[in-house]
């Protein structure tokens, strides 16, 4: 996966238009605001920001940030899609009180992935903290592009209407009935998927990103120019701790890699 180079962090401070859940799990906040028209949303369609969601304590200290996928861009307008767990975290509660008028800010954005239009076909997978790549995703492509998805929500009501090509099979995982890697690994297994190595985009939980990009290097041939896989979170260790051990996951898929390779 290829990602932008590292920028100087540049704070924005932008105005919150519009607040409204779109599933009972999932809230749109659209920013607004002068200061959008001289930042670049980047072309990815995993572009994101680090909202500042709390000012640091200490002289020296660093704010406390999240990072969320640019849902949509329009010319004066942003949205970005928040999964809220209850009072759970920062973010979700944040979304769920912001109003009209108050003022965010935001570092940012990044990205590295846009769906190839050259692609044989696509394999998307990744939870609801990834559906807003997804669908970003899904709309980019092109009208003839071949596309599979499967996305993993908390229930029936937060499946989503995505806009998408017309061969594109979206698959809802609803969670507790099972498991992401077993609703991709079983499609392939049953034959439902194309044939070839697909451009493919696997984020989301970090230990299930793990089990589907070796399995997606090793059964379907995709290539590290192909793959996008990246660990949002994990299961178990809050968001701070999970950036502490990102490395660690990092140089275990580069384990993972050279298993396959034999190198």
């Amino acid at each position: 996966m290829t990602e932008t180079p590292k920028r100087k962090r540049v704070p924005h401070t932008v105005d919150v238009a519009a607040a409204w859940r779109v599933t009972p799990n999932l809230v749109r906040v659209t920013l607004t605001g002068d200061e959008l028209a001289r930042v670049d949303p980047t072309s990815y369609t995993d572009r994101y920001i680090k909202l500042v969601m709390a000012e640091p304590e200490e002289p020296d200290g660093r704010p406390t940030l999240r990072t969320y996928t640019i849902r949509d861009v329009r010319e004066d307008a942003w949205d970005i899609d928040i999964v809220v767990h209850g009072d759970e975290g920062y973010g979700g509660p944040w979304a769920q009180r912001v109003r009209p008028g108050d003022q965010v800010t935001f570092l940012g954005p990044g990205g590295g992935y846009a769906p190839d239009p050259q692609a044989r076909w696509h394999l998307l997978a990744g939870d609801d903290a990834a559906l807003p790549a997804i669908a970003a995703a899904l709309e980019a492509m092109p009208h003839d592009a071949v596309a599979r998805a499967f996305v993993e929500v908390p229930s029936e009501a937060d499946r989503q209407d995505l806009q998408a090509p017309a061969d594109t099979r979206i698959s809802w995982v609803i969670r507790g009935t099972e498991s992401l890697e077993e609703a991709v690994i079983g499609a392939h297994e049953r034959g439902e998927l194309p044939a070839g190595a697909p451009h493919a985009f696997l984020h989301g939980e970090a230990n299930c990103v793990r089990v589907l990009r070796r399995w997606a290097r090793a059964e379907l041939g995709v290539s590290r120019e192909q793959l996008s896989a990246s660990g949002y979170w994990r299961r178990g260790v809050d968001d701070e701790r999970w950036r502490a051990l990102k490395r660690e996951w990092v140089a275990a898929v580069e384990l993972d890699d050279a298993a396959l390779t034999g190198s």
